[in-house]
């Protein structure tokens, strides 16, 4: 499992207007459209009924939302770097900049953890999330992930 997999650079976006929790995961719905071809309400809706059983914010301005999704045929997601933190419930209650939305097959089994437990596993790392917020552009942010990954996998 790497992010290049996981992640098209058209599911990665930076965002200057995201003020809400509610207003990412209508972002998270649209990327998932624009990357993904799925429905942008069905998204959100999966997102938030995901959400409404525990919020997702891991901490240290962190948010790994997840939902599982008819019609996917393998784990993918879409990552958002906002340029102003929100509220997202986070455990350590601090503001989240950093989210990373996974989506998997509803009958996925292994790989939907292990998707979720590389991209929790490298936003762990505060050298990444530093990069990742030093540098406010979307190809820029693809390249850091996918890099980062296929360096540790080697």
């Amino acid at each position: 499992m790497n992010f290049s997999k996981l992640l098209k650079p058209e599911a990665v976006k930076v965002l200057t207007s995201a003020s809400s929790k509610k207003r990412l995961m209508q972002e998270l719905g649209d990327l998932m459209f624009v990357a993904h071809g799925l429905e942008a309400d069905h998204v959100v809706e999966a997102l938030n009924a995901r959400e409404a059983l525990g919020p997702t914010g891991v901490g240290h301005g962190v948010a790994l939302p997840h939902a599982r999704l008819t019609g996917l045929t393998e784990v993918v997601g879409a990552f958002v770097l906002l340029d102003t933190p929100i509220d997202f419930s986070s455990v350590d209650r601090q503001p989240v900049d950093l989210a990373f939305a996974l989506f998997a097959p509803e009958d996925a089994g292994v790989e939907h953890l292990k998707a979720l437990a590389l991209v929790s596993r490298t936003l762990r790392d505060v050298s990444i999330c530093n990069k990742l917020r030093a540098n406010p552009d979307a190809g820029t942010l693809y390249t850091i992930l996918s890099e980062e990954k296929s360096a540790q996998a080697a």
